[in-house]
């Protein structure tokens, strides 16, 4: 692809040129950092130079295997069911955090765990956990997340990992009926799975006993201090157990995170995932917007082959709504997903977009953290991030399991 793809030329002559039909794959250049960048138009966020969105990913950088191929689940001390289960989904090797956590979780230490999503992590404490609940029946865990999604996501691994054990789970997630919820909390499953506000309500209507839980997992803790749960998180760690075992997961340690861990954890084993950056394997570029051109523009480039499966970033939910019609109207296999659609909606649009019936997803950033899908191809940033730490997580989404990926950001 040549370096002047991407970028529109705003020139009085280049707009004649393309108002008469001109070459549509020459209104764009790569914004590479020889070029003078400005900032960012920010909607309320700081302002981020434009040079920050460019970089090259590494040349002949090898992504290193996030698994460790000299183990295998079957060496793991667990029941034969869930490594009979594990084989069904097609697993042999453990990552690097699942050969970490695993043999440390079985002893019953607590953990302070410095991974982010894409490590296997998930799997990591799960797979320790239902083996606790099958060897001792008077177990039971609670799990609390930053999003409706990424407790839908654990739910889905738990059922494949759970599958023949009778070892119950539920959500408790704000989006659908509370009432629901409350029943199925009455049969006393093992694992509860849910978000800060949705936990806190369904305790403060006696719906939900948290002094019944011995395994607390909090899991994205620094998500979830990002979002503003620390008031629910506080009030929820104040009603749980003294005497409980408890794993902690976050991506970074902040402050706030270093207090919330201490006052959970007792002696716990840390342990920390490198976590690659993004500049390695990610290849990342501008696109120069002129006038209302945008739609136009990023419909050129979907239509180009190497978009096989892209996550489009949008700063609204109208906005997000309004992009997906477009595209539609024009073809795409394409949905969207933001916080006024119902968790339901969401839990859909996701499936599609994993199992590749649709190949675009329009997003808010509240609406895809956390986000673990494979082999999303291009990150396309419509809309400029928040900040920079919003652009880090937004990236993060492509080149993800030891794959490569791409990033573009109109500006």
């Amino acid at each position: 692809m040549s370096r002047n793809n991407y970028s529109h030329r705003s020139s009085s002559r280049s707009r004649n040129q393309n108002n008469r039909g001109g070459n549509n794959r020459n209104r764009y250049s790569r914004g590479r950092s020889h070029r003078r960048h400005s900032g960012g138009r920010r909607f309320g966020g700081e302002k981020i130079p434009h040079h920050k969105y460019v970089a090259k990913a590494e040349e002949g950088y090898i992504i290193p295997s996030i698994y460790v191929e000299d183990k295998l689940y079957d060496d793991f001390a667990v029941s034969e069911i869930i490594k009979s289960n594990i084989k069904k989904k097609g697993y042999i090797h453990p990552t690097k955090i699942q050969n970490q956590a695993i043999p440390i979780i079985l002893k019953g230490q607590d953990i302070l765990g410095l991974a982010s999503t894409g490590s296997g992590k998930t799997d990591a404490f799960l797979i320790p956990m239902i083996d606790k609940m099958i060897k001792d029946t008077s177990q039971r865990c609670l799990i609390i997340v930053p999003t409706r999604e990424l407790a839908a996501q654990i739910q889905d691994s738990f059922s494949d990992l759970a599958k023949g054990t009778n070892i119950y789970s539920t959500l408790a997630i704000g989006g659908t009926r509370i009432n629901s919820q409350i029943n199925k909390l009455k049969r006393n499953p093992e694992f509860v799975i849910g978000t800060p506000g949705r936990l806190k309500d369904l305790y403060q209507r006696k719906a939900l006993n948290l002094n019944t839980f011995n395994n607390i997992i909090l899991d994205e803790v620094d998500r979830m201090l990002d979002m503003g749960f620390v008031p629910d998180i506080t009030f929820l760690i104040s009603k749980l157990r003294e005497k409980k075992q408890t794993l902690f997961f976050s991506a970074t340690m902040s402050p706030p995170a270093e207090k919330i861990a201490h006052t959970l954890l007792r002696n716990p084993e840390r342990i920390q995932v490198e976590k690659e950056s993004p500049l390695k394997n990610i290849d990342q570029d501008i696109v120069k917007i002129g006038g209302n051109q945008k739609a136009g523009v990023l419909t050129d480039l979907l239509h180009r082959d190497e978009f096989k499966k892209v996550l489009v970033f949008s700063r609204t939910k109208r906005g997000a709504d309004k992009l997906s019609k477009q595209l539609r109207e024009s073809g795409f296999r394409v949905d969207a997903i933001h916080g006024n659609k119902s968790q339901n909606k969401r839990l859909r649009v996701l499936s599609w977009f994993k199992t590749n019936e649709i190949n675009i997803l329009i997003a808010t950033d509240v609406a895809a953290r956390g986000l673990d899908i494979p082999n999303v191809s291009h990150v396309i940033n419509y809309d400029e991030p928040e900040n920079f730490k919003a652009y880090i997580h937004r990236i993060g989404r492509t080149g993800r399991a030891g794959k490569s990926g791409n990033a573009l950001t109109f500006v």
